[in-house]
């Protein structure tokens, strides 16, 4: 059964309406990348799919139950989709260890000991096992949001949502973030991810969706949307990216 499977899903801001019709799957240990033009829709599609926002109609579904149903556990639903936003919302007065420890004792309800367990053994994959104490401001850019993505990942959901998560670093601490992905996917971790880094997108994506206008135009393995791209609107941007 397909993880996530967004149908006819259209999300309308007053009367400009930014999603319309859009239809995806995602399988289990699949890695979707959404590449597309600023103000495309890409992170409203994300929104809607952990319920940020909320879709103006159609359906997404979980695992096959309606998230979008009046009737759903909102709560459970964002424990199963995991999100890491551009920005990284990390709690200042917090440690690293505190940022991933919070959900996982007042959400999950896990005993104290058993929270920082959890937190540190994430907080190792990701490369901070000597950083745990740090508060946001000893970090850097990078090291911030491989704390948000152990944060995340801590939460053992189904599946992660990425919204551009190095497009707010300096570029030398991107390849640390990209890095932790790679392995994210190596573990069979599902994941869905709004990104900018094309490069990365050929290296890592199961499938690439092009999204213009609120549209899927295209979608398919890299190699076909990089390699051989159908629409003329995908030939352009690529080309705009790229150079």
């Amino acid at each position: 059964m397909a993880i996530v499977t967004v149908e006819r899903l259209t999300k309308s801001f007053g009367s400009h309406e930014i999603l319309k019709g859009i239809d995806l799957t995602v399988e289990p240990s699949e890695v979707v990348v959404i590449i597309g033009a600023s103000g495309s829709g890409k992170s409203t599609l994300l929104r809607c799919m952990n319920r940020l926002e909320e879709p103006t109609s159609g359906a997404i579904y979980l695992e096959g139950v309606d998230i979008t149903s009046p009737k759903v556990n909102i709560n459970q639903v964002r424990r199963e989709i995991g999100m890491v936003f551009q920005s990284i919302n990390l709690y200042p007065h917090m440690t690293a260890l505190g940022n991933v420890t919070l959900a996982l004792r007042k959400v999950l309800k896990l005993p104290k000991k058993e929270a920082e367990e959890r937190a540190e053994s994430y907080l190792s994959k990701v490369g901070l096992a000597d950083k745990m104490r740090h508060y946001p401001a000893q970090l850097s850019g990078g090291q911030q949001q491989r704390v948000g993505i152990a944060r995340a990942v801590a939460m053992e959901p189904k599946v992660v949502l990425f919204d551009e998560p190095t497009s707010a670093l300096d570029p030398e601490l991107v390849g640390e973030v990209l890095g932790v992905m790679r392995q994210l996917k190596e573990a069979g971790m599902t994941m869905v991810i709004v990104t900018h880094e094309m490069q990365f997108a050929r290296d890592v994506a199961d499938t690439v969706i092009f999204v213009h206008d609120g549209r899927i135009c295209e979608a398919g393995p890299p190699s076909e949307i990089f390699g051989n791209p159908k629409e003329q609107r995908l030939k352009d941007f690529i080309r705009r990216v790229t150079h």
